[in-house]
């Protein structure tokens, strides 16, 4: 069943790459400001592994909530859950929830997210997680931005999409 609150962000390469050796394939402070503007005063929903990959928090202005399968995890400000229904249910009644990743969770997040905040980044990228392979017929286009990286020397959109 969809959630409407549940949305998606995430960078992605175009081959759907995500992450190599729990980091990220590129930097873009850009997308990174953008992910502060639109997670900022939120809830972020996370695997352990994705909480453990930042280099600091937890982030300011946002609620973290952390999915592991250890009983015995403990991430000061941060709420702990088990399944990603506990998680669901933790957000239930905010107006937006945002998934952080990884890979696992992005992927079984998918099937239920109301919306996708996608960085696209248009080039393949080697890589060990991948986000699921998107069904662009599935969601509608609310917006698109073209951007050109000088420093990456790369192309890339924003794109924010709401499931049909």
């Amino acid at each position: 069943m969809i959630q409407k609150n549940i949305s998606i962000i995430v960078a992605i390469a175009e081959n759907f790459a995500i992450g190599k050796n729990n980091d990220l394939l590129f930097h873009l402070p850009n997308d990174l400001k953008r992910f502060k503007e639109i997670t900022s005063g939120h809830s972020i929903i996370m695997g352990r592994n994705t909480l453990l990959s930042l280099p600091k928090w937890p982030l300011p202005n946002r609620r973290h909530i952390v999915i592991t399968d250890n009983p015995d995890d403990k991430f000061p400000g941060c709420e702990i859950v088990f399944s990603i229904e506990e998680a669901i249910n933790k957000v239930k009644n905010e107006d937006e929830a945002f998934v952080i990743g990884g890979g696992s969770i992005y992927k079984q997040f998918y099937p239920v997210a109301g919306k996708l905040y996608l960085t696209l980044v248009h080039k393949p990228f080697d890589a060990d997680i991948f986000f699921p392979e998107i069904n662009f017929s599935e969601w509608e286009e609310l917006s698109q931005e073209n951007f050109f990286d000088e420093k990456n020397k790369f192309n890339y959109s924003y794109l924010n999409l709401s499931r049909k």
